[in-house]
């Protein structure tokens, strides 16, 4: 039967298929991957879930992590990864892009792109990477008062509530807080920038039946722990947030290097995916095979040699 665009996508709203996973017994593995390419090869490997970094979307703009993209620039991400992969995704929804009004605008945009998930954050503009220094945050009522908005604005999408207050305040106003946005109507809660085995397993302990959220990312506050090291320590969810842009960048680094050096890619060609590598990722053929006015493309084999 040939391909039909949109066949193979699930008919179950992302939210409903983010919160089944989590009723499984095992931690949900969520790496970063904020754009369609990343997702597909995300996919191929087995994820059935995804991270949009907020930071991975500014960077990839140019931009720092300071709050300043939009709603609709994250919406222009959250579509194409849905498009592209059809997994449910969490979507860094940072403070909620302004008040209650603004936090259910941005619910029913997110959801309507395809995503699964989002989280708020309890801090205040400009926001800050969480493993960052002197973070500001927002009274922990008016937190509440956006994660009611959101739970309000949801059809599907599941709310998880950020906190940051670890680091500035405690763990004792980090758990209270976490209480709060609970009884607000958060599905679940991402305690930020924790920074030893024993704090994540405390939260935990301190929380009890709640789905909770685990951070591993690179260069930050967090040590190196595994999933199921996280899983073991009381976590449901763990996020790579953005893994795979410091990857990508390095490598794309190193051939402008490459490129300026030896004035051309010789030297990189062991690094790269294939053309038919490539092709057979985005189902080149598939979509080529809709169309029967285009003759079959043929891979070229190789490069031929100067």
């Amino acid at each position: 039967m040939p391909y039909v665009i949109g066949s193979d996508l699930p008919d179950a709203p992302a939210g409903v298929r983010f919160r089944a996973m989590l009723d499984r017994p095992a931690i949900l593995q969520m790496p970063g991957a904020h754009t369609g390419i990343a997702a597909l090869l995300a996919k191929k490997q087995g994820f059935e879930a995804l991270y949009m970094s907020g930071a991975a979307m500014s960077a990839t703009m140019g931009l720092p992590d300071l709050g300043m993209i939009t709603v609709d620039e994250v919406a222009f991400y959250v579509r194409q990864v849905a498009r592209a992969a059809g997994l449910p995704m969490l979507v860094d929804g940072d403070t909620g892009y302004g008040e209650a009004l603004n936090v259910m605008h941005m619910v029913r945009v997110f959801e309507e792109a395809g995503a699964g998930a989002v989280h708020l954050e309890d801090q205040l503009l400009p926001k800050k990477c969480g493993h960052l220094n002197d973070k500001k945050l927002a009274d922990g009522r008016d937190m509440a008062a956006k994660v009611a908005a959101a739970r309000k604005a949801r059809k599907n999408l599941y709310v998880i509530a950020r906190t940051d207050a670890v680091a500035s305040e405690g763990m004792d106003a980090a758990v209270d807080r976490a209480k709060l946005y609970l009884e607000a109507g958060a599905d679940a809660i991402f305690p930020e920038a924790l920074h030893s085995r024993e704090m994540f397993a405390e939260f935990a302990r301190r929380m009890p039946g709640v789905k909770l959220l685990a951070n591993m990312t690179e260069f930050g506050r967090t040590p190196f722990l595994t999933a199921t090291e996280f899983q073991e320590l009381g976590y449901a969810m763990v996020i790579w947030p953005v893994s795979h842009l410091r990857v990508a960048n390095r490598a794309m680094e190193e051939l402008y290097i490459s490129i300026r050096e030896s004035g051309g890619t010789q030297q990189m060609l062991d690094r790269m995916q294939t053309r038919a590598q490539l092709y057979e990722t985005i189902g080149y053929h598939a979509y080529e095979s809709l169309d029967a006015s285009l003759v079959r493309t043929v891979v070229p084999e190789g490069m031929p040699q100067g």
